[in-house]
């Protein structure tokens, strides 16, 4: 049976670029696969035919051997076995993606280097403020006696001999052709038979280096900063990864942060909860001053505006919070005790007036014991 035109098996004009003509082929090749057409004897015909349409259209000599002197200028059995590299070529893409592999690429293969974590732990008034500051991170560099070859002086590399030196090899599985970075020489294309003993062979040694930091006002527990181009080296010739330095708040004696807001206990002398007055508080920037009302309450919240932290990308500060804690005096002498009898006593005549959620609660109490 005649062979039908191979720009009319993949359905593309004469004049088709390389891409029209791989996406064709894509298309084509998808629809009859014989995976996706089991037992079927016409799908398996036809991935053939397809097969072979692209491996001389996608060939640039044989296409133009093709074009001038059609099926008796290219060879009739070229790409007619299901192992050739046309549809490993056509769909390297994909596998690139997944594998870690090149479609038509030679040589060695370049990979970009791994990302690196640095914590560092500052206080909350370095956040609040922000600063410059030093630190010492883990680094590659070349090595000094092999000047990266990572072979021992006076000897070379030797091309690989798995890979000839491309840095892939081609893993063949029924129909389909992955390529996959080489083991032995693992993408590099070279083969050290006789290491570098400074370096045993990997061309760089680990060396600490110093990085300046600056780290912005307003900065909170866990976010990061990116230094570009100081994480791992990339792999043969890749762009180098990144290094984020990653910020942990150390916990204040003070106060404790909740986004641009700060919290903080503030404990007073019951003396102080009931007669009231004024009473100076710690801020950030220094001293502050809050009225308490008489007869405050634990519990009860004050807020100074402004007195907290602004934050990355706030335009104002946020607000202090001051919680309460009314404290009970302890180790007192007989005449604090005598004098606190007779306080009592005074309140116990004023009842409900001086005590309304003590009132309040003993009603309670006896309503449920009744």
């Amino acid at each position: 049976m005649a062979k039908r035109d191979f720009y009319e098996v993949l359905g593309v004009a004469k004049n088709a670029s390389d891409d029209e003509i791989k996406k064709a082929y894509r298309k084509l090749a998808m629809k009859y696969h014989p995976d996706r057409n089991p037992g079927s004897r016409e799908a398996e015909e036809k991935f053939k035919e397809v097969k072979e349409a692209y491996e001389v259209l996608a060939d640039e000599d044989k296409r133009s051997a093709y074009d001038r002197f059609g099926h008796a200028g290219v060879d009739p059995n070229a790409g007619a076995g299901m192992g050739g590299a046309g549809f490993a070529e056509a769909f390297g893409d994909i596998f690139g993606e997944i594998f870690g592999g090149g479609g038509r690429r030679g040589g060695p293969q370049v990979y970009r280097g791994a990302d690196l974590k640095y914590s560092l732990e500052i206080s909350l008034e370095q956040a609040a403020s922000g600063f410059d500051t030093e630190i010492r991170v883990p680094s590659w560099e070349t090595c000094e006696t092999c000047h990266g070859t990572g072979a021992k002086p006076g000897t070379h590399p030797k091309t690989c001999h798995t890979c000839g030196g491309s840095g892939t090899v081609r893993m063949q599985q029924g129909f389909f052709s992955v390529q996959q970075t080489c083991p032995t020489c693992h993408g590099s294309g070279k083969e050290i038979t006789d290491p570098c003993t400074t370096c045993d062979g990997v061309g760089r040694t680990r060396k600490n280096k110093t990085l300046q930091v600056k780290i912005p006002a307003g900065i909170d527990d866990g976010m990061r900063i990116r230094s570009s181009g100081n994480g791992e080296p990339g792999v043969n010739g890749g762009p180098p990864g990144d290094l984020y330095v990653e910020i942990h708040l150390k916990p204040h004696g003070i106060f404790q942060r909740d986004g641009e807001d700060l919290h903080c206990e503030l404990t007073i002398p019951f003396t102080k909860a009931a007669l009231g007055g004024a009473l100076e508080v710690p801020t950030l920037s220094g001293k502050g001053e809050i009225s308490i009302p008489e007869g405050t309450q634990t519990g009860k919240t004050f807020r100074l505006r402004g007195k907290g932290i602004r934050g990355l990308r706030a335009s104002y500060p946020g607000d202090l919070y001051c919680h309460v804690t009314v404290e009970t005096p302890v180790r007192l002498s007989d005449e604090q005790k005598k004098l606190l009898r007779q306080f009592e006593s005074s309140l116990a005549q004023g009842g409900e007036k001086h005590s309304p959620k003590s009132e309040s609660w003993t009603d309670k109490v006896k309503s449920f014991f009744s």
